[in-house]
């Protein structure tokens, strides 16, 4: 990729096709159909500047569905929120509203999306819980054990969430939700902050 993606050009021109993106699912109802010249053509933006901007229709794709559930979790949890049980359930609400959400609005064309749009979603979690490990870290553990606890607690959330998402009439969303919050609740306490906000 050619550009610079913290240059807001580049941010708008993105909004751009993810907005168009977005207008064409709701018209068509699935993802598979839609095609880098439809894209394209709804965002009145030429196919050399969509290609300076991602590899093919995947790597969008990839991008499209990390910009749809970064925003998500922001509309949920805000950015300067800490590191505590209260979040936590935030967090695990937002993370199996929205795999439940995916699940639901997938059509059987898409499937073959699923496996990189989870792939996406875990690793931009991941990526979350990092971050916000590293605000408050108060231990003396080496990166490598706060990459490990993210990387622990990142796949519990998840795949947790996907496991439900794919038979949610398996076991009802709050005896699995409360099982899940009780582990991660009694193996976190050590690191996170004792306030309720």
């Amino acid at each position: 990729m050619s550009v610079n993606p913290q240059d807001p050009r580049v941010k708008r021109t993105r909004q751009l096709f993810v907005q168009a993106f977005n207008d064409l699912i709701r018209k068509k109802r699935n993802v598979y159909s839609i095609s880098v010249h439809d894209i394209t053509n709804q965002a009145i933006v030429n196919r050399t500047t969509f290609y300076a901007h991602f590899q093919d229709k995947y790597d969008f794709l990839e991008y499209w569905m990390t910009e749809k559930f970064q925003m998500t979790i922001r509309e949920r949890l805000p950015e300067e929120a800490r590191c505590n049980e209260g979040n936590l359930r935030i967090l695990m609400q937002t993370i199996f509203d929205f795999l439940l959400q995916f699940k639901q609005c997938s059509t059987p064309g898409d499937k073959q999306f699923e496996a990189m749009f989870e792939n996406a979603m875990h690793q931009d979690l991941h990526r979350l819980l990092l971050k916000r490990i590293n605000e408050v870290q108060t231990k003396d553990f080496s990166q490598e054990k706060w990459e490990a606890i993210a990387l622990v607690i990142s796949w519990g959330i998840f795949g947790s969430a996907l496991q439900w998402s794919r038979n949610p009439q398996d076991r009802s969303f709050e005896t699995m939700f409360e099982e899940v919050i009780e582990v991660l609740s009694f193996n976190l306490a050590p690191y996170w902050e004792s306030t309720t906000r």
